[in-house]
């Protein structure tokens, strides 16, 4: 990855970097991001994103989960050191991490990492019954408090995670389960019920939850409850493209209940789950909502062309954006 960026020709890259400059925001959660100890690459693109006008002097990224080794055998297919024998799936260690770009400073020596957290401490968590719960982490890539520090008041709070798949499993439900209870870790957190206290005001919860309120596999229920909590408000970010993607591209979309416009997501729409809202920014109730929406570009939409149309080799997901006030 930080060869292609430097490269500065990678299609990929370039397509992220134009849209991040399009929507411009001040504070930014980047996920599937490979994690170095030196943030070599995160520095690099940060660097990429000042050449066309969007900088971000303060960045924050810790080892993931994801591709960590665990020294078993996990997936029960007799082989260790497979990607699914990870603490989250991951080919090496750092792959598809988390990172935090940001205009303001970033209070480095508050953030809290969760990631070490094991699943079966979570009040009410559903494992597998062939869970190794001596050493299964919670957190399939990472869960982290990252505190911003805001010219006026006290820090805004990014509650930022990304949870794991809820398909690609068996009858266990294995995926399923971890899935439910990554969404749910957060609101344990707010609860009180976990060993850190948690912010009481000025905090977004944040991140790709891979599970929609209506439509696709997971535990719906998970992600209704935190929609729905009333210390948090629901946005509901929309796009114009998302709609138009809905219609043109039909298949699983045409008997999908939720509205298109909140999609975050373009995935296969035969033999595939099509388009979710899978991608969340959720503010605290203090916090003013003056604006949001997903960058998700209609036909006629002059910014960035290469986007028109959903490219799953640039990103399967939309940027979502919350414009907020205290």
């Amino acid at each position: 990855m930080l060869r292609d960026i430097l490269k500065g020709d990678e299609s990929q890259i370039l397509a992220a970097r134009d849209v991040i400059a399009a929507v411009d925001p001040d504070i930014l959660l980047l996920t599937r991001f490979d994690y170095d100890l030196g943030l070599k690459a995160l520095t690099a693109f940060a660097d990429s994103l000042q050449l066309v006008g969007s900088d971000y002097p303060y960045r924050f990224a810790v080892s993931p989960n994801s591709g960590v080794a665990t020294g078993l055998d996990l997936d029960g297919n007799g082989w260790l050191g497979d990607a699914r024998d990870a603490q989250g799936y991951g080919d090496f260690a750092g792959h598809g991490g988390m990172a935090v770009l940001s205009r303001y400073p970033i209070d480095v020596e508050r953030v809290r990492n969760f990631s070490g957290f094991l699943w079966r401490d979570l009040p009410g968590a559903q494992l597998p019954d062939d869970a190794d719960a001596d050493i299964q982490r919670l957190s399939s890539v990472a869960h982290w408090d990252v505190p911003i520090l805001l010219p006026e008041g006290p820090p805004l709070h990014l509650l930022a995670y990304h949870a794991t798949t809820p398909a690609f499993d068996g009858p266990e439900d294995r995926n399923g389960m971890r899935n439910r209870d990554e969404t749910m870790f957060w609101l344990r957190y707010l609860d009180g019920e976990l060993p850190w206290s948690p912010p009481i005001a000025r905090f977004v919860i944040i991140g790709d939850a891979n599970l929609d309120p209506m439509d696709g596999d997971g535990n719906r229920r998970a992600i209704t409850a935190l929609l729905h909590d009333t210390r948090l408000q629901d946005p509901k970010p929309k796009s114009v493209g998302a709609v138009e993607a809905s219609l043109d591209q039909g298949g699983v979309n045409l008997t999908h209940r939720s509205n298109p416009a909140l999609d975050t997501a373009d995935w296969k729409d035969t033999d595939g789950p099509g388009n979710l809202r899978v991608d969340y920014v959720l503010p605290s109730r203090d916090l003013k909502v003056l604006d949001a929406g997903v960058f998700w570009p209609a036909s006629d939409d002059n910014r960035v062309p290469a986007l028109r149309k959903r490219d799953p080799d640039t990103s399967w997901h939309g940027l979502v954006w919350i414009d907020v006030a205290r």
